[in-house]
């Protein structure tokens, strides 16, 4: 997500008038457009194809079963914490900070996906590199070559980006775009962005049409990811859209909110909007 973007130096601002709206809306930091990286070769499942017109290109991953989904209590799924940054079902967002700041996944690993990313930002937790892979092998078997373009982001390095844009735009516009440290979903290991195969609108509002964006839209909850920033939902998730950012909330949340048609997880829980820092 653009709240972990690299230094001003490798990206752009810029706003677009959303159609129709009458909306002007900052997007998201604008990076080299990703290619996607060599993967490891497997065949991948058989998976629900969406109605959206595949790539050429095919990422063809190692795949691991994808956990199985919990089963909750009757009624509302309340079998996680929302606090412990352990937990799959934790929310991170302006108004809820992660405890202790500097929190770091012990379980840290490399995804057998394409990837443009290295070092720690090529890093998943353990639970959510699982469903990753399961998650990039269908969309492949679909034709839809997906591209994991940013991961894990330490305390240290998150602090290092946003000081980056405090010092080139000052706090407050740093706010729209940059998460404080300790205020990141990338370091919990539970969260990425995503790129298409074919590389095209990397971190820009036009990657909603990349069929890397609408397969995981449509496709992401049976493996339990959520668009974590919906379109026009910034005043309950204090972000403006980025169809590129995927957060793991286990298969059951995941296909409940999809089936409801609930989109943040502050109204999917309870936990309140946080558009801007308390």
């Amino acid at each position: 997500m653009c709240q972990d973007c690299g230094p001003p130096s490798r990206r752009s601002f810029a706003r677009f008038l959303a159609a129709g709206t009458g909306l002007t809306v900052l997007t998201a930091c604008t990076h080299e457009a990703p290619k996607a990286g060599t993967p490891s070769s497997a065949v991948p499942p058989a998976s629900t194809s969406p109605s959206a017109s595949p790539t050429t290109a095919r990422a063809t991953v190692a795949a691991r079963p994808a956990p199985s989904p919990t089963k909750a209590a009757a009624g509302k799924p309340s079998r996680f914490s929302l606090t412990d940054p352990t937990s799959p079902w934790l929310i991170v967002n302006k108004h809820r900070p992660l405890a202790p700041a500097d929190f770091a996944p012990a379980d840290l690993v490399r995804p057998a996906v394409a990837t443009t990313a290295s070092g720690e930002a090529a890093l998943l937790n353990s639970t959510t590199a699982a469903a990753a892979e399961a998650m990039f092998a269908a969309a492949a078997a679909d034709g839809v070559a997906l591209v994991l373009a940013s991961g894990y982001r330490s305390f240290a390095a998150q602090t290092a980006t946003y000081n980056s844009h405090v010092a080139a735009r000052g706090q407050a516009d740093a706010d729209t775009a940059s998460a404080r440290p300790g205020y990141s979903e990338h370091q919990t290991g539970w969260a990425f962005d995503i790129a298409d195969g074919g590389g095209a609108c990397g971190f820009q509002p036009c990657f909603a049409d990349q069929p890397a964006a609408v397969w995981v839209k449509a496709n992401g909850h049976r493996f339990g990811f959520v668009v974590r920033y919906p379109w026009m939902f910034h005043p309950i998730t204090g972000y403006y859209y980025e169809p590129w950012h995927l957060r793991y909330v286990g298969v059951e949340a995941a296909s409940d909110m999809a089936q409801k048609g609930v989109h943040t997880l502050e109204e999917y829980f309870g936990a309140g909007a946080a558009p801007g820092y308390a």
